[in-house]
């Protein structure tokens, strides 16, 4: 491990004496800390609300990220009202956390960290706590003790596992003191151990002690690095390829996010279709890993008993739960079924390659074991957070009630020859949870490699799992919006009404894939939307809408970002115009193609996914006016959009007994951002209707009964609330956003 130390960076950023820069040092390195981990703090003397000078401590809010932290992030404790606490035998955590807000400098400020005095009894001036991968992987095995000395010397000081709170931090504290009356040169030359939690440093500067964490991690990993490199190597067998892979993983990650969807709070899994009322909690995004990491990892012998043992540290709980759903392949197995390039030499006529019948036996193999092991794991988390909750001698009067709704769905899906499959409630948590696991999986190894991996009880884990101050954390979050956990494909997306729709569902929580032909505006599209609701919220695929290879891409595209879909909005059109006796057939065939025979590809796409899904779904065609009341020189798209209509109205048959609603949109005369609107269309429609181009916008405003204009914006309301569960018992139905257009009202 390296410093990232860089004194000119240090002296621009000196707020709190240095503190926020070691703390942003320390949260940019995730061999130290991810995703929210680890704590820091300095004490100094400031100035309290009478004009006193009086000694504070700073440190780290709850629900605060190290990587992006900020000075606001940091409460201040005043320390003569804290420092009393040592001298008590015991405290439970709610007069803990009651008794620090009353020692704020600013009342308003965050909560402090739980582990505030942990710092607090430590004397040193700064204090890093870091939950290190390499000192994870020396503590959390069968001698951890006798390893952290054997590896860091007489130093390092190790305190037994237990929860943070009250009694660890008086340990804590009297560890140190014991530590300084029996050793001459320490705590200079000293550390703090916290077993299956990680390591604290400290130092009279900032830079020393974030460079004594930097040292004795490092002194761990040379340590583990020999004993890794005497351990026999398992190597992922490369039975599949990259892309052999993902195809893979695109084939079960639906099948995947269906178990998700129909699991129950007693750990059952439900069967999909008509009926199913699926729990907000069910709908999740995954995301897939299968870097070399991952492979060897999952091609280690001892892969099966490692992910069943417990997390590397109590932090990584709440993320990847207690353990990983760990599938075990039957047939089909790539280790031996698979062995080499899957591309193969396709057979005589036409039938399937041999890398394909690879594939396919994979996948197969994959389906055979993966809801019996799903369920498995589901009743056995369900039975562990009943059997946690009946425990309650085990933590005294902050023993928390069994949840009346359990959420027994794993978090990480471990399979084996292919990746990782994350499960989150957004983009964002299935990479926190992937990217614990991938730390997790390191420490696991490391441990292994050192002696034998251990972890906490399974109490232990219930206790730290549905520890009040630790669900706490879970409540800083905002609340989810309405299309939350959705994801949305939009056709069309680059601009107008497409590109309206995908903002209006993005804006409202939902995952949103920006399909369209014109691939600089999809980016462009999507990128707008990750810079509004953060990174990972959209993906662009470019997509011709009359290709069957183009749309399969979608929907492959689809279930690789997001794990699959829940919401279609099929927008993609055109708008040729002329007199039927002038028309040319290519133009004809063209605009069929588009508005007909494109919404239907996308239509089979989609319900082939819902079905496969098992959690219903939802179509919503933007169709048009000229669905009820065609225009001259309109024939083409009209009779295209009107078969457009009656796909919907067959596909709502064919879809409802899946759970699938389709319904349809006519809007009418949308200018603003729209691309139907040709200069060529603008001039003839200005003529056939005796006004201006200039004039041409008005005169449809006053044509509808209500005399106003209609935007994509007003088409994406309306697709809004279709999209949304306030619409979940209306299906075959067409809304007209149109201002009211007599001769188009539906009948």
């Amino acid at each position: 491990m390296e410093s990232r130390w860089n004194e000119a960076d240090a002296a621009a950023q000196p707020e709190l004496d240095g503190l926020l820069y070691a703390s942003r040092q320390t949260g940019a390195d995730p061999g130290l800390v991810l995703w929210g981990g680890g704590n820091t703090s300095v004490k100094r003397e400031e100035t309290d609300f009478r004009g006193r000078r009086v000694p504070v401590m700073r440190i780290k809010g709850s629900g605060s990220d190290l990587r992006t932290i900020q000075t606001k992030d940091f409460p201040g404790v005043r320390l003569d009202d804290v420092l009393p606490l040592a001298e008590r035998e015991a405290m439970s955590d709610q007069d803990m956390v009651a008794y620090l807000a009353q020692t704020l400098m600013e009342p308003g400020s965050p909560r402090p960290s739980i582990e505030t005095l942990l710092h607090a009894f430590l004397p040193a001036r700064f204090i890093v706590h870091t939950h290190a991968d390499a000192i994870l992987a020396l503590s959390n095995t069968g001698r951890g003790a006798a390893l952290v000395r054997d590896a860091l010397g007489q130093g390092a000081v190790c305190v037994p596992y237990q929860r943070p709170g009250f009694s660890l931090s008086r340990e804590v504290g009297q560890a140190y003191a014991a530590a300084v009356r029996a050793r001459a040169e320490w705590p200079a030359e000293g550390c703090i151990i916290l077993e299956k939690h990680g390591l604290v440093t400290w130092g009279d500067t900032a830079r020393e002690a974030y460079e004594r964490t930097v040292a004795v991690v490092t002194q761990a990993e040379e340590f583990l690095r020999v004993r890794l490199r005497e351990q026999v190597n398992s190597r992922p067998e490369l039975a599949l390829d990259a892309e052999a892979r993902r195809r893979v993983y695109v084939a079960v990650a639906p099948v995947i996010r269906g178990l998700a969807g129909r699991t129950g709070a007693d750990g059952s899994v439900a069967a999909g279709g008509q009926g199913l009322d699926v729990a907000p909690e069910g709908r999740v995004v995954l995301r897939f890993e299968d870097g070399e990491d991952v492979l060897a990892f999952l091609a280690d012998p001892a892969v099966a008993e490692l992910s069943r043992v417990g997390p590397a540290t109590p932090d990584h709980l709440l993320s990847t739960r207690r353990r990983a759903l760990y599938v075990p392949l039957s047939a089909g197995q790539p280790a031996s079924d698979a062995a080499g390039s899957p591309g193969g030499c396709h057979p005589p006529h036409g039938g399937p390659s041999q890398g394909e019948r690879r594939e396919a036996a994979v996948v197969e193999g994959i389906e055979a074991v993966l809801e019996t092991a799903w369920e498995v794991w589901t009743r056995d988390y369900v039975r562990y957070v009943r059997a946690g909750a009946s425990s309650a001698d085990s933590i005294g009067d902050t023993q928390p009630p069994a949840p009346a709704e359990v959420d027994a769905r794993p978090r990480v899906v471990l399979l084996p020859g292919i990746g990782m499959v994350t499960l989150g409630k957004d983009p964002r948590a299935a990479r926190v949870a992937a990217d614990i696991y991938r730390h997790a999986m390191v420490v696991m190894r490391g441990a292994a490699a050192a002696d034998r991996y251990v972890s906490l009880s399974e109490q232990e884990c219930f206790d730290v799992e549905y520890w009040p101050l630790e669900r706490y954390r879970l409540t800083l979050a905002p609340p989810e919006r309405e299309l939350a956990r959705r994801v949305a494909v939009v056709t069309g997306a680059a601009n107008g009404i497409g590109r309206a729709i995908a903002r209006r569902l993005a804006r409202d929580g939902a995952c949103v894939v920006v399909s369209d032909v014109n691939a600089g505006g999809a980016q462009a599209v999507a990128a707008e939307l990750n810079g509004e609701h953060g990174e990972g919220r959209a993906v662009a695929v470019e997509t011709d809408v009359t290709e069957d290879g183009d749309v399969a891409r979608l929907f492959d595209e689809t279930v690789a970002a997001f794990g699959g879909v829940d919401v279609v909005v099929s927008n993609a059109g055109i708008a040729p115009f002329g007199l039927l006796d002038e028309m040319d057939i290519a133009d004809w065939r063209r605009c069929l193609e588009v508005n007909a025979t494109g919404h239907f590809l996308v239509t089979r796409a989609a319900l082939r996914l819902f079905k496969r899904q098992g959690l219903g779904g939802n179509l919503i065609f933007i169709t048009t006016k000229n669905v009820m009341a065609p225009g001259r020189e309109f024939g083409a798209y009209s009779a295209a959009k009107s078969a457009q209509a009656q796909l919907a109205r067959v596909a709502a048959l064919e879809g409802g007994e899946a759970g699938v609603r389709v319904n349809m949109i006519n809007p009418d005369a949308i200018f603003r951002g729209s691309t139907l609107w040709s200069p060529e269309l603008r001039r003839a429609r200005a003529e056939a209707h005796g006004t201006t181009e200039e004039g041409l916008e008005d005169y449809y405003r006053t044509r509808n009964l209500l005399g106003v204009p209609i935007y994509a914006e007003d088409v994406a309301e309306a697709a809004w609330w279709l999209a949304t569960d306030r619409s979940r018992k209306t299906t075959g139905t067409v809304i007209t956003v149109d201002g009211g257009v007599a001769a188009a009202f539906p009948r």
